[in-house]
């Protein structure tokens, strides 16, 4: 970690307490954020704890990735016993959140209602397929949003959707409710009251949309996927070098044009008269970007990654999510967290780095920090009964009872 950037160990949003009902990917994300920036988030979970724990695929890192900061009890909302014990523990709580299905948590006697009375200044975080609507009983998921949405139909080739290569709805939906808890805050620092608070996976894919919506608008045209679309700039693309190695590289302006060609000695690029502007440019791509391709497949690669640094232009190799781990600008940033990889199944390794909260406070640059590894189930049951008021013989009986694991 380099000098000028610290970890903060206590958090902004120290002092609010979250009860967090969810598995998966949106729920458990939304506690994260609020985790990692002090909240004290307790994860609720059924008796035999989170099924994310028993993912597997490319799922089984789930539980690692989106549960680390927190405290995990075992309540047994099915019983009359396990919905009391949630009554009284959300008297002291700021924030509930839950991403179980539509009206799951009203079964289960503990929805925005009934805590709302148990506690007025409550903020209820809903986290759902769809806002209150048409649609808002239907079954969601990330992927089927994406779909839904356009965005699968914008990601694909045309004639082939493909939904994007992360969970980036349920993340988004997560981003944008605890954007909405934080406003619901505010308000209840001038009122004194709560308020409940949605998101929804399919809003948040179509939010994505919307620069799209309006480009067809204004262009009068069918909206192509960003696979076949009319760019915006001359030169934006992946081209590869001598020994087939890829480089994505972007010339978006005119002084980066100029820069771009005098670095590589195109001269007679540079002074094509049909490519002075970068509209023309673009107009030109037909033949341009062709002409580009057959320049840079005769230099090695090292010779046009950095003759495009030189000439300070956009580029990026191609980069696969293990690159991330020796990534310079994570490393010196303090921007890699060494988190456990104990609650996941059929793991090879004790733990592995991931990225931290993309967020820095101060003239220090504090990054949210790494308190708590991810929780076995359970692991804090009887800490949080203690904190709550229950002395011992009360938390015994609810051990007996199997209200509380």
């Amino acid at each position: 970690m380099s000098q000028s950037t610290t970890q903060d160990s206590h958090g902004p949003l120290h002092g609010l307490r979250v009860l967090e009902f969810s598995h998966t990917v949106m729920g458990p994300c939304a506690g994260l954020l609020l985790a990692d920036l002090g909240a004290d988030v307790i994860k609720v979970e059924p008796p035999g704890g989170d099924k994310t724990r028993q993912l597997t695929g490319f799922a089984s890192g789930f539980f690692a990735t989106f549960n680390r900061n927190k405290r995990s009890m075992v309540v047994d909302l099915k019983s009359a016993s396990g919905q009391a014990l949630v009554h009284q523990l959300v008297k002291d709580v700021d924030i509930v959140l839950d991403n179980y299905g539509p009206e799951t948590m009203d079964k289960l006697n503990c929805g925005w209602q009934t805590l709302a009375a148990c506690n007025g200044k409550l903020v209820y975080l809903s986290l759902k397929g769809f806002l209150a609507g048409p649609w808002q009983s239907r079954p969601a998921l990330d992927e089927v949003v994406q779909f839904q949405s356009g965005l699968a139909y914008m990601t694909g080739p045309p004639g082939q959707p493909l939904r994007a290569g992360a969970s980036i709805i349920d993340i988004l939906g997560a981003v944008f409710g605890v954007t909405g808890v934080l406003a619901a805050l505010r308000e209840r620092d001038a009122t004194g009251k709560g308020q409940r608070v949605d998101s929804a996976l399919f809003e948040s894919a179509a939010f994505l949309m919307a620069p799209h919506m309006t480009g067809g608008a204004s262009t009068g045209t069918e909206i192509p996927p960003m696979t076949a679309r009319k760019g915006a700039w001359g030169i934006y693309d992946v081209f590869h070098a001598l020994d087939g190695e890829p480089l994505f590289i972007g010339v978006t302006s005119d002084a980066q044009w100029q820069r771009f060609c005098k670095q590589f000695h195109l001269q007679k690029l540079l002074n094509d008269p049909r490519l002075e502007t970068n509209p023309q440019r673009t107009v030109e791509r037909d033949w341009l970007v062709p002409a580009l391709t057959e320049f840079c497949a005769t230099l090695a690669y090292d010779d046009l990654l950095n003759g495009c640094i030189a000439a300070d232009v956009s580029w990026s190799p191609v980069g696969r999510p293990e690159d991330l781990w020796h990534s310079e600008q994570l490393i010196e940033t303090g921007g890699l967290l060494d988190v456990a990889l104990a609650t996941a199944r059929d793991t090879v390794a004790d733990s592995t780095k991931v990225p931290a909260l993309p967020l820095s406070f101060g003239d220090d640059h504090k990054r949210p920090a790494l308190r708590r590894q991810p929780p076995s189930t359970g692991q804090h049951s009887v800490e949080v009964l203690e904190g709550a008021g229950f002395d011992t013989a009360a938390i015994s009986q609810l051990m007996i009872d199997g209200v509380v694991e």
